[in-house]
């Protein structure tokens, strides 16, 4: 392998070259303590930056094996690294100075959410981290002194207080993988427990602002009801009290501004771990969780809605529905449908973005329209079916509609941020109130689908070096954190509330790309759980087929790839 030494040399060679020569750089050269990986370079200085990684080895990265063995440990540190890379990095970035990107040092910023990310791996203990580089120029001429200064002075600091065990500060490590475990601890509990989520008491649930996910400073500190109170004992912090939602079906309801949505969107992230400080640390929901709304004019393909709505005056068949402009009650019955299908055992539902006539017909309007003229079955009539025929659970946010109190197992009024079980309350106004519809025949689980029709994935374009045609791989462009193109496709994923980074995002189109290369005919349960298999097989990388592991992608759960695939 070449060495550091060799690639000085090959800097100096083509400075003050045109920018291209920077392309005979492109190979690994061993610095001592770490490999440096020149993987891609831009091809001029206001193109993207170039891509580089760095691999340090178990021994030189020192970190425990008890940090990277079990799955939730490692990736806790995986994150842990990044961040810390991350910062290094910001001191050196542009400090190298030229034309357009040149001098840029970044990877990364993570949010709150603890992700698997392509940018930082531990495997066996050894460390590989991938990072962008603003390759330096004036102009379009190589400034070869000035990216020496950044592989040569910036990099190897990164690497050494970033990557080492012995440069992080004593006892943070332990901090972060207990932190992993404590909470990997509390999923388990859940299972065993018969809970859908825990709210640890002195939990920070609002966030900063409508466009930080940061805490709230000097918000009202969660308290759970003594009567919904559970106490876990935790390998590591030791008891912890908190609420416990136990399964079923939960309302959460309260004044407008009081708190019901922040708990609700509290929940939606806990199928999540969280970072130290973040206040959500244990805000544990099951990890099988979505979040359902109203969508109105999305696409449903080939979708069993015949449990919500039926006998449609076109004649329509409802056991395998497509449209390209759903309704908000047709695309919320699909919502829910694609979601059973996608092993969600815990339903989030918030009445303000949810269909009014898919949620609930009043006694007023069933008397006036008859049942057999009224495609729709209320959700309200089957919710209890769903749990207790299917186990499903239900946790619902009201605020102008009562009729579910009939139905709920239990109900937390959120009032001023305090959390307070008024479930005999409820129950109480209902006495000698006549109760709706609450039940519907016909109940039955939506059928699998078939087939997806995917196009192909690759398109054959003219050579014009006059050898013919070639196949070449589509490409794809991400749009903010929740949209993407693949070839002329584009999918809009703004409604799927659970994605919370821009990155799963770009691993959703690199999965969207791979199917319609190489699962084409099959349908979404089964491409689905091909693109799990060969994520847990052969990590994230897996899904570029074959192609240079970008920075930059994080795993989504199979749940948010069927809502992908879904939308296709």
């Amino acid at each position: 392998m070449k060495t550091s030494q060799d690639l000085r040399t090959a800097l100096r060679a083509i400075d003050h070259r045109s920018y291209p020569a920077y392309k005979s750089l492109k190979g690994s050269w061993a610095f001592g303590s770490y490999i440096l990986n020149i993987e891609h370079v831009q091809g001029d200085p206001f193109a993207a930056p170039s891509q580089l990684s760095v691999a340090v080895d178990g021994k030189t990265a020192g970190f425990p094996s008890h940090c990277w063995e079990a799955p939730w440990n490692r990736i806790a540190l995986e994150d842990y690294l990044l961040r810390r890379f991350a910062g290094q990095a910001a001191r050196f970035s542009h400090q190298a100075k030229g034309s357009g990107k040149s001098g840029l040092l970044s990877v990364t910023a993570p949010g709150q959410e603890v992700l698997e990310r392509t940018d930082c791996q531990v495997r066996r203990g050894a460390v590989t981290l991938r990072f962008e580089v603003g390759f330096p120029a004036n102009g379009r001429t190589i400034n070869a002194p000035e990216l020496e200064k950044i592989l040569f002075d910036f990099l190897p600091v990164c690497v050494d207080r970033g990557l080492r065990y012995a440069s992080t500060p004593k006892g943070e490590v332990e901090r972060i993988t207990a932190l992993a475990e404590d909470q990997h601890f509390i999923r388990q509990e859940l299972e065993r427990l018969g809970l859908a989520a825990f709210v640890a008491d002195g939990a920070v649930l609002p966030r900063e602002s409508g466009v930080s996910d940061r805490p709230m400073k000097d918000a009202v500190p969660f308290q759970s009801p003594e009567s919904l109170a559970v106490t876990l004992t935790l390998p590591h912090r030791g008891p912890l009290r908190g609420m416990g939602v136990a399964r079923g079906i939960t309302l959460i309801a309260g004044g407008g501004y009081h708190g019901k949505s922040t708990l609700l969107k509290a929940l939606e992230r806990g199928v999540y771990n969280h970072i130290a400080g973040d206040g959500r640390e244990y805000v544990i929901t099951d990890d099988s969780a979505v979040k359902i709304r109203a969508e109105d004019g999305r696409k449903v393909t080939g979708t069993d809605i015949s449990l919500f709505i039926n006998h449609l005056p076109s004649g329509r068949d409802t056991t395998r529905f497509s449209t390209l402009d759903a309704s908000g009650s047709t695309s919320q019955a699909a919502n829910i449908a694609e979601a059973l299908e996608a092993g969600s055992r815990l339903l989030l539902m918030d009445e303000d973005t949810s269909a009014t006539n898919f949620m609930v017909r009043d006694e007023l309007m069933q008397q006036v329209i008859a049942r057999e003229q009224e495609p729709i079955t209320p959700f309200l009539e089957r919710a209890a079916d769903l749990y207790e025929q299917a186990g499903v659970s239900l946790i619902l946010v009201v605020g102008s509609c009562g009729a579910y109190f009939h139905i709920a197992h239990r109900v937390i009024q959120m009032d001023a941020y305090h959390a307070r079980d008024i479930t005999d309350q409820a129950k109480a106004a209902l006495e000698g109130r006549p109760a709706p519809a609450l039940s519907a025949p016909g109940f039955h689980l939506p059928a699998k689908r078939g087939p997806l029709p995917l196009p192909g994935g690759s398109q054959t374009r003219k050579n014009y070096r006059g050898d013919g045609f070639r196949q070449e791989r589509l490409k794809i462009r991400r749009q903010g954190k929740t949209a993407f193109t693949v070839g002329e496709q584009q999918l809009d994923l703004r409604c799927v509330e659970q994605l919370v980074d821009g990155g799963q995002t770009q691993a959703l189109a690199c999965m969207v790309r791979y199917a319609r290369e190489n699962l084409s005919g099959l349908g979404v349960a089964d491409i689905a759980q091909a693109l799990a298999r060969l994520l847990e097989e052969n990590g994230l990388g897996a899904v570029c087929g074959g192609e240079l592991i970008p920075a930059g992608l994080a795993l989504p759960r199979i749940q948010e790839i069927f809502a992908c695939f879904n939308r296709c």
